[in-house]
């Protein structure tokens, strides 16, 4: 009799226990799918900016650095730097597009763009820029097809870091020779990682990053010299407007 107490007893408490996992299963089934809507909706919002989320930050953890993306960021900076003298630039890098688009909708500076490589990827609003003639896809390796001091400014990222000094010694000049009142190149950090692997037959040659003093070496070979105000005033103006660079940025006169 005893053992078959124990029995009934164990077969009740399971009946207590199923019976209690069956009350709780809707309440768990409805804290998942709410706990899922908040997870859906913190994703959407990082996407599209609501939470800060930039393109170049993920970039930067996927290791496609870019300096392009900072070339946007920095617009507000150089504006403040260079004043009323930005009055028409020239970007020269991929995804010149997307800084050409960011300059028009601020107004004030005319914008056009040089993607040196194809764009057969690229979206519809970039390709619009292209048939209107405001972004031409060439090669930097070769003349640009602008005359001389066309541009006020020529701004350069993501291009020159392909680039042998064989080429850089061709190309430099001529983004010099299309400027009226200076070059602006962003280029990267010795250790930083650039372009995906899928990128490299578009680029030719993996990026190759240079110190400062490699850089300011080949600016002295092409007679090229620092803008030490524009230097200056943008030092200034990051620090005003608590802009941390995340690539090498230099100021260069154009040829006079």
């Amino acid at each position: 009799m005893t053992r078959r107490q124990a029995s009934s007893t164990r077969r009740g408490g399971l009946s207590r226990i199923l019976h209690s996992k069956s009350k709780s299963s809707p309440l768990l089934s409805i804290s998942l799918v709410l706990f899922g809507a908040i997870l859906l909706i913190l994703y959407a919002c990082s996407g599209s900016g609501v939470l800060g989320g930039r393109k170049d930050v993920v970039s930067r953890v996927e290791g496609d650095f870019s300096c392009t993306f900072e070339v946007s960021s920095a617009i507000p900076v150089l504006k403040n730097a260079y004043g009323g003298s930005m009055k028409n630039v020239l970007h020269v890098g991929p995804e010149s597009c997307s800084v050409v688009a960011k300059f028009l909708r601020e107004g004030e500076t005319e914008a056009w763009g040089v993607e040196p490589y194809d764009i057969e990827d690229a979206d519809r609003n970039c390709k619009a820029l292209v048939q209107k003639g405001i972004v031409r896809v060439a090669d930097i390796k070769f003349p640009l097809p602008y005359r001389a001091k066309s541009f006020s400014h020529v701004i350069v990222s993501d291009a020159l870091d392909y680039l042998s000094p064989k080429y850089l010694n061709k190309s430099l000049p001529e983004l010099a020779r299309v400027s009226a009142d200076g070059i602006i190149i962003f280029a990267g950090y010795p250790g930083q990682r650039r372009a995906k692997i899928a990128q490299l037959s578009k680029f030719g040659r993996p990026a190759k990053m240079r110190s400062s003093t490699w850089w300011q070496q080949l600016f002295t070979e092409t007679s090229l010299e620092e803008n030490e105000a524009a230097v200056k005033k943008f030092e200034q103006a990051a620090s005003k407007m608590s802009y941390n660079p995340a690539c090498q940025i230099f100021h260069l006169n154009s040829y006079h």
